[in-house]
């Protein structure tokens, strides 16, 4: 089933759940919102929450809401677009930031997708705008600024987000080809339930027609798991390993992203179609 509880500003979360979420990411409390704190937190939040979509082949429910902090906290586990990225919103705002949820359109190779097929952040810092996400796999490490058209060098690539005036919002591009768009109107976590319930059951959805958990590295590389294939990627160069076993697997999860399972996903053994690096 998925999850359509609204899960929308101005909601945070008490102090001991701030303190957790802190923890889980090994950030320490920002004395003040301002944007060396914002860089930090997404940075820490990028490097150890997996963007992941084990739930989706686990028949577990997918929640927009406070339960996905718990996932996030108590599970130790990562997630998708609309999960992490509102998870990180209700840290953010509890930590005093203003921020606002944006409709994204993801590009496919036929073109952009569905208007709400992905959930992105707007921080405002001393009356700047910056798009924050967490959740996109290709996403940036540090906050984007959208007053900005060209090159924002940044740990994972090369980013650029560009005014789309005919879509009314922005383009956001990593190293000269396009991720996805995203606009300007910002809307409620609500609004994504259609959505997230297509990703969720229609057969065509990449969520369900590919498994895969991915982490960056701090040195710029990349590990990912992809059913039973293992792929890690360094400064110098790229190694894959196709693990032999159930256990194996379910080792791998446990020693690369902090994930213990009880069961492995249904692997639905097929193309891999969302690009991780």
């Amino acid at each position: 089933m998925t999850d359509v509880t609204d899960a929308t500003q101005p909601r945070t979360l008490d102090e001991a759940r701030v303190d957790a979420y802190l923890a889980r990411i090994g950030a320490g409390r920002p004395e003040k919102p301002d944007l060396d704190a914002l860089r930090l937190l997404q940075e820490r939040h990028c490097l150890t929450v997996p963007f992941e979509n084990l739930d989706y082949h686990l028949d577990t429910d997918i929640h927009m809401d406070e339960r996905a902090v718990e996932k996030v906290v108590d599970r130790r586990r990562g997630g998708g677009c609309y999960e992490v990225n509102p998870a990180f919103a209700l840290l953010l705002r509890s930590l005093g930031y203003a921020v606002e949820i944006l409709p994204g359109q993801v590009y496919r190779p036929e073109g952009p997708g569905p208007f709400l097929g992905h959930l992105a952040l707007r921080v405002r810092v001393d009356e700047v705008d910056w798009l924050v996400d967490v959740g996109f796999g290709r996403n940036s490490r540090r906050p984007l600024r959208f007053d900005v058209t060209g090159p924002q060098e940044d740990p994972h690539g090369t980013y650029e987000v560009r005014p789309n005036e005919e879509f009314g919002g922005h383009e956001v591009h990593l190293n000269g080809k396009p991720l996805y768009r995203v606009g300007e109107r910002p809307v409620r976590v609500a609004d994504f339930a259609p959505t997230l319930w297509w990703w969720r059951t229609a057969p065509e959805s990449p969520f369900l027609q590919d498994l895969f958990c991915s982490l960056p590295t701090e040195d710029g590389g990349r590990i990912t798991l992809k059913g039973d294939r293992l792929t890690v990627v360094t400064p110098e160069g790229r190694g894959t390993e196709e693990l032999p076993d159930e256990e194996s697997v379910l080792a791998a999860y446990r020693e690369h992203f902090g994930i213990v399972l009880g069961r492995l996903p249904k692997d639905p053994s097929g193309s891999a179609r969302i690009q991780l690096s």
